[in-house]
């Protein structure tokens, strides 16, 4: 039995990025080929968009 409940294009590239079994609303998916962030949008139906950066605030 496989963990992956479904999978989608990558939004740089266009690879199959595999989703696990529970995945939810604000993960992080890490695209295999590209190696670039995706994060969860919504479940149902699946969409991904481009995981915003995170900038330092260096305590200000």
């Amino acid at each position: 039995m496989s963990n992956t409940l479904t999978a989608t294009a990558c939004l740089e590239c266009d690879a199959e990025v595999p989703w696990e079994n529970g995945a939810r609303v604000g993960e992080i998916l890490e695209c295999p080929e590209c190696r670039i962030e995706l994060e969860i949008e919504s479940v149902e139906p699946p969409r991904t968009v481009l995981a915003p950066e995170v900038e330092e605030d260096w305590g200000e």
